[in-house]
């Protein structure tokens, strides 16, 4: 990632602990939520490797290619399981941004360059998704005023769905960010 080496660092912890707690996750009873928290879990593995800063280690043009295919394979998977739930299309949305940034910092010629390295037309718009994303995914954790119904049932540690969806807000903010170092 380009930019200042502290933020980077902070960006890194962030989504090495969204990828652990989303390896947590997986050890739910239910299938759907498992399949989830692993592309989950990839992803926030895979953006905390990305945002390393570049004045710590630069990575060979090899491994941004690597990650080029690895985050295209998982986007050809989240574009198969969007068509029975359309919370894959933002597990599409977020591999597709993971492919663009690695195959922009691949096409780099030399990864210490700040800004102009991405196409500012895409960039842009993935910028207005992710900030629409993380505003509504904000919203979404805020309590409501008054819960209804029967008492909520014991949930596992790892099946709390507040939990899961302050683990997407977190990537969404490290994506943002990471794009508009890009």
């Amino acid at each position: 990632m380009h930019g200042p080496a502290s933020p980077g660092w902070l960006l890194v912890a962030l989504c090495a602990a969204t990828g652990a707690y989303c390896l947590l996750r997986m050890r739910s009873p239910v299938e759907e939520q498992r399949r989830t928290a692993g592309g989950e879990a990839l992803m926030g593995f895979g953006m905390a490797a990305m945002a390393v800063p570049a004045a710590v280690v630069t990575p060979p043009r090899w491994a941004w290619l690597a990650c080029t295919v690895v985050f295209g394979v998982t986007g050809l998977r989240a574009l198969w399981t969007a068509r029975s739930s359309p919370h894959h299309l933002h597990h599409l949305m977020g591999t597709f941004a993971m492919v663009y940034m690695a195959a922009a910092m691949a096409a780099s010629p030399a990864h210490h360059v700040h800004g102009g390295t991405g196409v500012p037309l895409l960039t842009g718009v993935l910028l207005l998704y992710f900030t629409g994303y993380v505003l509504r995914s904000g919203v979404r954790l805020l309590p409501s005023a008054v819960a209804s119904g029967p008492p909520p049932r014991a949930v596992g540690w790892g099946d709390r769905p507040e939990l899961s969806q302050a683990c997407r807000l977190s990537m969404g903010i490290a994506t943002l960010a990471m794009l508009v170092t890009l």
